[in-house]
C-alpha cells in the first residue's frame, strides 16, 4: 500500500496533533512525527502543511533566536486550531472506526 496517499489525507490532524503536545519548529515537528511512526513524512510536506495551517489562522508563531544557526520560527496552536483538532479527531476516530469494522480485525497476510 502506498501510504505516501494516506500520509497526504492525515498531515494536518498529525501536525495538529504534535503541536497540540508542545510548539514546534519545522524540522522539530518532523522529527516527532518521524519518531512516532510516521517515518516517511516528508520535510517539505511538513512545512508547507505549517505555512497553510498558519496562513488559515490556526496556529501562531514567534521567532526563536538559535545558537546554532538561523532564527527558528516556532509554531504552536491557538483557539481555532484546537478547534480543528477536535473535530479532526472526532473525525478520524469515525473513519478508524469504519475502517475496523470493514477489515473485521483481520491480520494483514504475510
Amino acid at each position: 500500500m502506498d501510504t505516501s496517499q494516506l500520509l497526504k489525507g492525515i498531515l494536518d490532524l498529525a501536525v495538529l496533533a504534535v503541536l497540540a503536545e508542545e510548539d514546534g519548529y519545522g524540522y522539530d515537528v518532523v522529527r516527532r512525527l518521524r519518531a512516532a511512526g510516521l517515518e516517511e513524512v516528508g520535510d517539505a510536506s511538513v512545512y508547507g502543511t505549517l505555512r497553510r495551517l498558519f496562513t488559515q489562522g490556526r496556529l501562531t508563531s514567534y521567532v526563536v533566536p538559535s545558537e546554532e544557526g538561523p532564527h527558528r520560527k516556532y509554531y504552536g496552536l491557538n483557539r481555532s486550531g484546537r478547534e480543528l483538532l477536535a473535530e479532526a479527531t472526532k473525525q478520524w476516530a469515525a473513519f478508524s472506526g469504519a475502517m475496523d469494522a470493514l477489515l473485521g480485525g483481520k491480520e494483514a497476510a504475510a
